[in-house]
C-alpha cells in the first residue's frame, strides 16, 4: 500500500488528531516493554506512515510528540477491526447507530484505507484488494473523467475524492446522514469536505435525479449498497433517469459484486436488462472492476 499525501491545506486537521485501528493496536502492543525502539507505523490509518518511539508510557508520535497511553492502546486492540480517533484525552470509536435508517454503521481496518460497514456490509471490496485501490478500478472504468461527474452514493467519498483530481465537478449524493458524520472522521475522506470541485447532497439520490436536468453528467459513477438494502437502485425507473441526465456519448460504471459468483452472474444479468430497457445500448461487463459500464 503506497502512500497517500494529504494536500498541504489539511496537515493541520490530519496533526491535530491521532487515529489507530484494532491491528495497529495490536502491532503497538508487541513494542511495549522496549523503551527507546523507534519503528515505523501509521498514526492514520495506513494513509502514511511515520517514525514512532516505545517509551514507559505509551507509544510516542516523533513527528508532534504526541503520547497515545499503554492503556488506550489496549483498550483499542481489542477490537479486531475497528477504528479509533484520539484527541489526547478521549477514545473515540468511528462507528454509529444511524435513527434514520436504522442500522448500525462503522468503519472497519483494511490492509489499507478503510471501508464502511453497513448493517455489517463492507462497502468496498476487501479480498485480495483493499478500497482505495478498489475505487481506483472502478474510475478507470471511465477514463478519461472529465466535465462533470455524478456519484450517486458518497459513502466515504472515495470516488469522488478520486473522481475531483480530473473533472471539472463532481456531485456526489448520500442518503444518511450519519455516514457523512463517520467520514468526517475519516482521514482519507477529508478532501470530501475541502475540495471546492466537490458539492455534496444530502439526500435520496432515487427521489433527487428527478430535479436534475437533462444531460448534466459526462460520467456517472453508480456505487450502490447491495440489492438487499438498496434495491430501488437497481431498478429500470431509476436507470432511465440516469440515463436522462447523462450526455450523449457520455459513460456509466455500475458496480455489481464479482459478475463470475453465483450471485453476482444473477445480479449483472438483471442490471444488463434493465440498462438496456433503460436506453444504453453498448454494455460491457468488467470483471476486473466488479461491474458493467455502460454507454449512452
Amino acid at each position: 500500500m503506497k502512500s497517500v499525501p494529504y494536500p498541504d491545506s489539511l496537515l493541520p486537521l490530519v496533526l491535530a488528531r491521532l487515529w489507530l485501528s484494532g491491528p495497529t493496536a495490536r502491532h503497538w502492543l508487541g513494542h511495549r516493554g522496549r523503551d527507546g525502539v523507534e519503528f515505523t507505523t501509521s498514526f492514520d490509518l495506513n494513509r502514511t506512515a511515520e517514525p514512532a518511539r516505545a517509551v514507559a508510557a505509551g507509544i510516542e508520535r516523533l513527528r508532534t510528540a504526541a503520547l497515545v497511553p499503554w492503556s488506550v492502546i489496549a483498550e483499542a486492540g481489542r477490537s479486531e477491526h475497528g477504528c479509533f480517533t484520539w484527541d489526547g484525552r478521549q477514545l473515540q470509536a468511528i462507528a454509529a447507530y444511524s435513527e434514520a435508517l436504522g442500522r448500525y454503521c462503522s468503519l472497519m481496518a483494511t490492509s489499507g484505507a478503510p471501508t464502511l460497514l453497513l448493517a455489517g456490509f463492507p462497502m468496498h471490496r476487501i479480498k485480495n484488494i483493499e478500497p482505495w485501490a478498489d475505487t481506483a478500478a472502478k474510475l478507470r472504468t471511465l477514463r478519461p473523467i472529465r466535465g462533470t461527474v455524478l456519484d450517486t452514493c458518497t459513502g466515504l467519498g472515495y470516488s469522488a475524492i478520486r473522481a475531483a483530481r480530473h473533472a471539472e465537478k463532481v456531485i456526489t449524493v448520500e442518503l444518511d446522514p450519519t455516514v457523512l458524520e463517520l467520514a468526517a472522521l475519516n482521514p482519507w475522506s477529508l478532501e470530501l469536505f475541502h475540495d471546492p470541485r466537490i458539492e455534496q447532497v444530502v439526500g435520496d439520490v432515487a427521489e433527487w435525479i428527478s430535479s436534475v436536468p437533462d444531460e448534466s453528467f459526462e460520467r456517472i459513477m453508480h456505487d450502490p449498497p447491495s440489492v438487499e438494502l438498496a434495491g430501488e437502485l437497481y431498478g429500470e425507473r431509476f436507470y432511465r433517469e440516469l440515463f436522462r441526465v447523462l450526455r450523449r456519448g457520455g459513460r456509466l460504471f455500475h458496480y455489481t459484486g464479482d459478475p463470475h459468483s453465483q450471485h453476482g452472474r444473477r445480479v449483472v444479468r438483471g442490471v444488463v436488462r434493465r440498462l438496456q430497457e433503460a436506453g444504453f445500448r453498448r454494455i460491457r461487463v468488467d470483471g476486473r472492476a466488479h461491474g458493467v459500464v455502460a454507454w449512452k
